[in-house]
């Protein structure tokens, strides 16, 4: 018997209608159980999500970052201990919310969850929320059909991602420039300049242009294609079509279709100090402390070879050589706190060995 309250429990909670918390707290003051088991009895179906700040195509690998937009849909019941503007570190577990859902039938509550993760809005940290609402999809799943080697042998199909569309783009060209909040600029003396923006989207960049027609009327030009857009009563439509919600936190725009698609505005003045390093550098994956360190300057070194190991999120993780090679570098040390992306063994260039 584990006697713990399990991470479970609002599920036990939705299909019996009974606080358990409340239950935990009144007997911890001496009071006896308010009900018998004969009493007890279950109603319906419920399913349970755990929303993680983790990579899952990286194989879940725990992640970190500051929520800059953290927000539940209405009539879904939602358990978090963190909000909009907090930040998942190393060094607790990168639980965000479980999100569960009650109905009649099974069907009728994975119908429920599979909409209330399309309308969970997370911005600020990579999270699993796209491989949950594609496994309450997977046909599988949906009939009950599942086994410990589900996810293994569906990975590839849970973590697909179609990318953004050009409505996607446009609308994040806009954002970027500030005018979805700007809708009552329409004036202009002659013709409304237009306006460029160059954004990225997974490393890819693309520019958009955007020709003002009137206030909250505009023209968006993304890859060749014209995206009309218009705002009305407050509520901005992509090609007559309601455009999804949208989060700014300095030059990362969030769209919120898909389970969330990120992107960057560009800075001109800004300079990718790691460009160029490739699979000669080990990186940190993941903010976290060095346990140890096994590469020394001149070794020889295989791919595959293990050079360090990262402590994140309770868990361990080795960090290997990405090709053959001679260490260079050493750049840490065991003990080391290391931010994500951090270099931490260098190889000779292959010119170099």
């Amino acid at each position: 018997m584990n006697t713990r309250l399990q991470v479970e429990h609002p599920v036990t909670e939705e299909i019996t209608g009974v606080d358990l918390v409340e239950w935990q707290l009144r007997v911890a003051s001496g009071e006896g159980l308010p009900k018998q088991q004969h009493e007890l009895s279950i109603n319906g179906h419920a399913f349970e999500a755990r929303l993680y700040a983790e990579d899952v195509p990286k194989g879940f690998l725990p992640a970190t970052g500051t929520l800059t937009h953290l927000q539940f849909p209405a009539g879904v019941r939602s358990d978090s201990g963190v909000r909009a503007g907090d930040t998942i570190s190393p060094f607790y577990d990168p639980m965000i919310a479980k999100i569960t859902v009650h109905a009649a039938t099974r069907a009728a509550a994975l119908q429920r969850m599979s909409s209330a993760l399309e309308h969970t809005q997370v911005a600020g940290s990579v999270t699993n929320l796209g491989f949950l609402g594609a496994l309450t999809r997977h046909a599988g799943f949906s009939k009950g059909d599942v086994d410990t080697g589900l996810i293994e042998r569906d990975l590839d199909a849970l973590t697909a991602e179609a990318g953004p569309c050009v409505q996607d783009k446009a609308l994040a060209a806009l954002a970027a420039l500030g005018l979805l909040d700007d809708v009552g600029s329409g004036f202009h003396l002659w013709t409304a300049p237009n306006r460029y923006v160059t954004l990225s989207f997974a490393d890819e960049a693309f520019d958009a242009i955007v020709k003002t027609r009137g206030a909250g009327d505009h023209v968006v030009i993304v890859d060749g294609t014209e995206v009309g857009a218009l705002c009305l009563n407050g509520q901005w439509e992509l090609d007559g079509d309601r455009a999804p919600a949208v989060a700014v936190a300095g030059n990362v725009i969030t769209v919120f279709a898909q389970a969330g698609l990120e992107f960057h505005a560009a800075d001109p003045l800004d300079v990718d100090a790691g460009a160029g390093m490739g699979a000669g550098v080990v990186e940190a994956p993941m903010p976290g402390l060095v346990k140890a360190v096994f590469a020394q300057v001149g070794q020889t070194v295989t791919q595959g070879d293990r050079l360090a190991v990262l402590e994140a999120m309770k868990m361990e993780h080795s960090l290997e050589a990405a090709r053959d090679g001679v260490v260079a570098e050493v750049l840490v040390s065991a003990g080391d706190q290391v931010e994500a992306g951090a270099p931490l063994v260098r190889l000779e260039e292959e010119d170099e060995a």
